[in-house]
């Protein structure tokens, strides 16, 4: 029977980090949902419903990084990675229609790190999960 697997030190932090941050956006999407409704997309139905849907995704996807069942640690990473590719037009629609949120616009100093960090958080999510081992190991 073969060893199982150690988690790296660096998958370790990185997938507590990650949740963290997961679960403090889902507290904010959950207690504050107007707060997004300016950026959500026009074609998406039931923004507020979405939105707070949003929230519980981020919290049951930080909870499922945290869970010692490695399967579960995977799929919520690979859910986690698809949430992100989701709310991305919602990212989009932010920066290029100018937004404004509680009376503040951001600048593209916020918005074009914000857009190039995306891809950045699907591979993180994926990585804490376990799902992909890139570029450490091939």
């Amino acid at each position: 029977m073969k060893a199982p697997e150690r988690e790296s030190a660096a998958r370790a932090a990185g997938r507590i980090v990650l949740a963290l941050l997961f679960f403090a956006v889902g507290i904010i999407h959950l207690k504050s949902p107007g707060g997004f409704m300016p950026i959500m997309p026009d074609w998406v139905p039931y923004p507020r419903q979405v939105i707070i849907a949003t929230g519980w995704c981020e919290l049951f996807g930080a909870a499922g990084l945290l869970a010692p069942v490695k399967r579960l640690r995977w799929w919520a990473g690979l859910m986690l990675a698809l949430y992100a590719v989701c709310v991305y037009p919602a990212n989009i629609k932010h920066a290029v229609d100018h937004v404004t949120v509680a009376g503040v616009s951001l600048g593209w100093a916020y918005h074009a790190p914000r857009l190039l960090l995306q891809p950045v958080i699907v591979w993180w999510a994926l990585f804490a999960g376990g799902v992909i081992d890139w570029p450490w190991r091939r």
